[in-house]
């Protein structure tokens, strides 16, 4: 069972700075891609940033300039470096991996740690 395990949320002012990290139990070469997704309560997902296994990059306009995405194979984590936080900024954010095996496209999610931006 491949584990997502999510932290470096918490609570920041309007302009500030946060690191989130994802560890993960399995080698994060092997997916084809990995995510982070944010939610409001009650709402759908929104994706934030996404990392492919070649490396690159797409993000969520919203984001574009102030957040980076990025992963370290050595250790099996990926992260998201936010800087200058908006209060719209705040939600849950999970972290999201997925990869094909047997011909079949298998999806992992984590439990989501709280950004918080207060203005």
């Amino acid at each position: 069972q491949v584990e997502l395990e999510e932290s470096g949320g918490g609570l920041v002012q309007a302009g500030g700075s946060l690191r989130l990290a994802c560890v993960v139990s399995d080698d994060i070469l092997t997916f084809d891609a990995m995510d982070w997704y944010r939610q409001d309560l009650g709402k759908q997902e929104d994706l934030v940033a996404r990392i492919f296994k070649d490396g690159r990059t797409e993000y969520a306009d919203s984001v574009k300039g102030r957040f980076t995405i990025s992963k370290d194979g050595a250790k099996n984590t990926m992260y998201l470096q936010m800087n200058s936080l908006k209060p719209e900024d705040t939600d849950v954010y999970f972290c999201h991996a997925r990869r094909t095996m047997w011909q079949k496209e298998i999806e992992y999610w984590g439990r989501g740690t709280q950004v918080t931006v207060s203005s």
